[in-house]
């Protein structure tokens, strides 16, 4: 299969596949590309809803002008090359929700072999501003997807992802998600039930509480499997 990089063209029949309703299995298949690099492609230039061929590659020449380095296990994959799937990594989660730069950071740790990184080794890995690493520490840590450990001898944080760290997300996200449904359900009581709003907002707190409540039961019940 072709290695280079895609061109203007490449990305235009890649949104010529979208628009006709194809898998990125079947567009990566004409271009005689991995599916990965479609799905890489589709997801970090606004997934197969917002892909324009235009302003990816011109994204691309950016990044190209750049030099932005690919993530690389700590010690170097057995074979040698460029650690890839860290980033096919941090686009998926991007399309699941994640902010670019926490994804960035979340991942660099994930990939490190201890799983420990301080803010100043994260921002030499990502070769970005430490306010930026500030930025998205604080928010993973408020997710619950990492933690910070306190280094007395040396006075700096230490931050952390572990197998723990799925758990807590799930239970992270899913209180956050009950206290809407608290607020949907209180709003659809003050509209009344009667209203058309009111049953909306009833039936959709209603909706949000029990599958809520399901996910935490269930991160309960599965939480065996991180120890």
């Amino acid at each position: 299969m072709s290695r280079g990089r895609l061109t203007q063209r490449d990305r235009q029949r890649i949104a010529a596949g979208l628009a006709e309703g194809r898998s990125y299995a079947e567009i990566a298949r004409r271009l005689d590309r991995p599916t990965s690099t479609i799905s890489r492609e589709v997801g970090r230039n606004g997934g197969a809803g917002g892909y324009r061929p235009e302003q990816a590659h011109r994204a691309a020449e950016r990044r190209a002008r750049r030099g932005t380095p690919a993530l690389r296990f700590a010690a170097g994959p057995p074979d040698g090359q460029s650690y890839e799937l860290g980033d096919e990594v941090i686009e998926i989660a991007v399309r699941m929700g994640l902010p670019k730069m926490m994804a960035r950071v979340l991942i660099s740790l994930w990939l490190h072999e201890d799983g420990r990184l301080t803010a100043a080794e994260l921002t030499r890995r990502l070769k970005v501003s430490p306010a930026s690493v500030s930025l998205a520490v604080g928010y993973l840590i408020e997710q619950g997807l990492i933690g910070r450990e306190r280094d007395p001898q040396r006075r700096r944080d230490i931050y952390v992802v572990d197998d723990n760290a799925w758990y807590q997300s799930i239970v992270t996200s899913s209180r956050k998600s009950l206290d809407a449904a608290e607020v949907a359900k209180a709003a659809g009581e003050t509209f009344g039930l009667d209203a058309p709003v009111g049953r909306r907002l009833a039936k959709g707190g209603a909706f949000l509480e029990r599958v809520s409540l399901d996910l935490l039961e269930s991160a309960e019940r599965w939480r065996y499997l991180l120890s």
